[in-house]
């Protein structure tokens, strides 16, 4: 017997979004099965875990969305760090962001909600700042969670405790519907054995792949390198989120970079030289002293983008489906919101005002009205 029978909900992919959702469902009461291919290769295991809907210069619902994910997130961790007995590695550092001009700064989308500083007071919030910035906005409110070596395990043992269960190396092939209804789920499992799996309710979470199971969503691929140097620790203060390139302290001086943004090379695997001398020149324009600590790792993985960089939340053109996916860069920012808002669609549970307002923004439906609105 599935996890799809009786009451069980079935999480297509186990990368951060099915991880969190699984763990909101169990929590609820819910039989819960997840089925992932890979679950290394998901985008929670590669993200920096910057928690900046306000350093990265949100704007619109976009950043109503990841300032009501932002204010979850404390009580999120704590359910998280509670039922798994693990630290998620959630720390309120800050972000800077450095602008080589007080104007530039002043037109910055976000810039009222953070501390104008100038050259001076740049400096003191970031020692060793590279010469080229003269002016920078902090925000306090944002931060930083390690979900590399943190906050991934901890939700995998939190989905374990619940009893969660996982098939893993298990490829989705297919969705089986019928009028418009989920019926099942078409699979390769780890033997290469195909399967059908009798489902009436399913969550797609599969990132970057998700077209490929519902090919009229609009997500697409987009690359990114990252490495990581060990720094001496609290050598580095706050996150710095500059042009490009990003330095991410961990509480133990492991200094994590990234990352180069690749539209063209789809799912192309690899390490290349341009994308890790682009990851170096941003190093030493941003903190020139952290050029001579040494390599850890270095990586890759694929972001899951829509045309305007926002999520897919909520229903789905199937019966019984539901949409959790191109979160682009935001999707450990966005989890705690994605899991409550994905947990009440599927629980059949009131929403508020608000939710019902951000699930509507990021529906599915968003690009065919725009589509339609084009061609009438």
């Amino acid at each position: 017997m599935t996890a799809a029978q009786g009451n069980g909900v079935l999480i297509l992919g186990g990368g951060l979004m099915g991880l969190a959702l699984a763990h909101q469902l169990a929590r609820a009461g819910r039989s819960v099965e997840v089925l992932s291919r890979q679950r290394s290769e998901a985008a929670g295991f590669v993200a920096a875990g910057m928690l900046a809907p306000h350093a990265e210069g949100l704007s619109g619902d976009l950043l109503r969305l990841g300032q009501d994910s932002l204010q979850r997130i404390p009580g999120w961790v704590e359910q998280i760090e509670a039922d798994s007995g693990l630290s998620c590695g959630l720390r309120d550092c800050g972000i800077v962001v450095p602008f080589a001009s007080e104007a530039e700064r002043d037109i910055y989308p976000t810039a009222p909600w953070g501390q104008a500083l100038d050259r001076a007071a740049l400096e003191r919030e970031i020692p060793g700042i590279g010469p080229g910035w003269r002016a920078g906005l902090l925000f306090q409110q944002d931060g930083q969670i390690d979900n590399r070596r943190q906050l991934m395990r901890a939700l995998e043992r939190s989905c374990v405790d619940l009893g969660v269960r996982f098939q893993e190396g298990v490829e989705v092939l297919e969705l089986l519907q019928r009028d418009q209804t989920l019926r099942g789920i078409r699979v390769r499992n780890a033997e290469g054995d195909l399967q059908t799996i009798d489902a009436r309710e399913a969550v797609l979470c599969c990132g970057a792949w998700s077209a490929d199971l519902l090919p009229e969503l609009p997500i697409y691929p987009v690359k990114g390198q990252m490495l990581s140097l060990q720094g001496p620790k609290d050598a580095l203060p706050r996150v710095i989120f500059g042009p490009g390139t990003y330095l991410v302290p961990r509480e133990d001086g492991l200094l994590v970079v990234g990352a180069t943004s690749e539209r063209d090379a789809g799912f192309t695997t690899g390490l290349t030289p341009f994308g890790q001398r682009q990851l170096q020149a941003g190093i030493a324009a941003l903190l020139p002293e952290a050029k001579h600590w040494p390599p850890m790792e270095r990586w890759w993985g694929f972001r899951p983008c829509t045309p305007d960089e926002g999520p897919l939340l909520g229903g789905s053109s199937i019966s019984g489906l539901w949409l959790a996916a191109g979160h682009h860069r935001n999707g450990v920012l966005l989890a705690a919101i994605t899991a409550q808002l994905l947990k009440s669609c599927v629980m059949s549970e009131p929403l508020t005002t608000n939710e019902q307002e951000l699930l509507e923004a990021f529906s599915y439906r968003r690009f065919t009205r725009a589509l339609k609105s084009q061609t009438d």
